[in-house]
């Protein structure tokens, strides 16, 4: 059974910096796609970041150029570095974890960018 837990949100003033981790309890890591996504208050779920076992990454159009995706597949640990935040930033950040059909959520973190 995949689990997933989230570490590092926070509250940040805009322009400042937050790195949020997520550590998965899974067999053969690497062989998932691991994903950031986040539900901004009053909206629906969207994609922030993913990243493949071989390291190919993709980004939505909103955090291109001010968050990184990483990920260390001895650790089992998916990172994203988030910079230059944004009160838009403001969400509940959720670590997914993908192989075939199979999808797994994590808990969420609370990343709140305000001055």
């Amino acid at each position: 059974q995949v689990q997933l837990v989230e570490s590092g949100g926070g509250s940040v003033q805009p322009g400042g910096s937050l790195r949020l981790s997520c550590a998965a309890s899974v067999t053969r890591f690497s062989t998932y796609v691991m994903g950031w996504y986040r539900q901004p208050p009053g909206k629906q779920r969207e994609l922030v970041a993913t990243i493949t076992g071989g390291g190919l990454t993709v980004y939505a159009d909103s955090v291109k150029g001010r968050f990184t995706i990483s990920r260390d597949n001895a650790k089992d640990t998916v990172y994203l570095q988030m910079n230059n935040l944004k009160p838009e930033d403001t969400a509940v950040y959720y670590c997914n974890a993908a192989r075939g059909f199979v999808g797994v959520w994590g808990q969420g973190t609370q990343v709140t960018v305000s001055s």
